[in-house]
């Protein structure tokens, strides 16, 4: 594989630029990809929880899918959890800052802010404020946010429920992840 004649990026030629953005083009083909592999691998559970992560993520675009949402939001969903692994801290920027080129800025925004309102369900039990999604009660996609977290996240960890499979989500996920990122259009 050709690689670039610099060391410090100051030092790029033209040549060197046009070869990298050549080979970026083609790793970011390829995130869907990636996407799905890393889906597929999480086989196991966060110490508590009756189910996978994996199967977490399948139960809720499960939901959405069957809701009718968009596919566009069903992949979202799908994602929404993409960054507890890596970022446990901050898991919906992460995962929001993954599909951020490829949605719109209602699907970006729920999935960002899904963590904080999903503390609903839990932070009155551990002295914490429920209701701390309420300093977003004037946005736009407050409802939307609230609607996704009962509808599709807090429902999904039955060990009973009937998933759609990976396989069966790795088309749309594919189509979203090969749009032009919104920054283009």
């Amino acid at each position: 594989m050709k690689k670039v004649n610099f060391t410090e990026m100051k030092n790029g030629t033209k040549e060197d630029y046009q070869l990298l953005e050549k080979y970026e083009k083609s790793f970011e083909r390829q995130t869907a990809d990636r996407i799905i592999k890393y889906l597929a691998s999480q086989t196991t559970t966060l110490e508590g929880y009756q189910i996978t992560r994996l199967e977490h993520s399948l139960q809720a675009a499960t939901r959405a899918y069957k809701n009718g949402e968009n596919e566009e939001m069903v992949v979202a969903t799908l994602l929404h959890d993409i960054g507890d692994d890596l970022a446990p801290m901050n898991h919906s920027q992460y995962a929001a800052s993954i599909l951020r080129p490829y949605v719109s800025e209602r699907t970006y925004w729920i999935i960002q802010h899904h963590g904080l309102f999903q503390t609903y369900y839990s932070a009155h039990h551990l002295g914490g404020d429920r209701n701390a999604r309420d300093k977003f009660r004037d946005h736009e996609h407050y409802q939307a946010t609230i609607n996704f977290c009962e509808n599709y996240d807090q429902s999904s960890f039955d060990p009973n429920y009937k998933s759609m499979s990976l396989d069966e989500f790795s088309p749309m996920v594919r189509r979203i992840f090969s749009k032009t990122p919104y920054y283009y259009l």
